[in-house]
């Protein structure tokens, strides 16, 4: 068994399975503080859309770290033509994991900020975009430096196996 290979998915699935995990549960724990807010001020929906959706690009992180190693993978042009070592698969699964710790935690706790923003939108809807939307983006950076992190780690410090369809094989 090609234990190089499975490593290097499990990473690309766990990028995409935890961001995507911690993106919906944010979106649940902000969409609904909205729906309670909604059901009584349904003209605030504009503002409170945007705060409801934010945690929901920690997913979107993920799936790029995932779909960057499938693409050097060649998965989409038939696999690679030679396995894939031990070491080099764990290189992959650990070069995913930034983007999958950050995009779990983040996406939660940018839920959590945006519900409380919402909630006080409710009350005061001038500060719907200074404190909620100002304090959500502070929690989203953290997500984007764990995606930078797997892009360099991915793009630039492994060493990819050369594919067989570049080599016009």
């Amino acid at each position: 068994m090609d234990y190089g290979m499975v490593l290097a998915l499990l990473g690309a699935g766990l990028a995409a399975m935890l961001a995507g995990i911690g993106s919906a549960i944010g979106i649940g724990i902000a969409g609904r503080s909205a729906a309670g807010v909604l059901s009584e001020k349904p003209e605030r929906y504009g503002p409170l859309f945007v705060m409801v959706v934010l945690p929901g690009t920690q997913g979107f992180y993920g799936f790029l770290g995932a779909f960057i190693v499938m693409q050097k993978l060649n998965i989409f042009g038939g696999g690679l033509s030679e396995t894939l070592s031990t070491g080099l698969g764990l290189s992959v699964l650990a070069a995913c994991l930034p983007v999958a710790a950050a995009g779990l935690m983040s996406a939660i706790h940018q839920g959590k900020v945006c519900a409380a923003g919402i909630l006080m939108a409710a009350k005061r809807p001038e500060m719907a975009f200074k404190a909620g939307v100002v304090y959500a983006v502070m929690v989203e950076m953290y997500a984007i430096l764990g995606l930078l992190v797997t892009l360099f780690l991915l793009l630039f410090a492994i060493k990819w196996p050369a594919v067989a369809a570049a080599a016009g094989a």
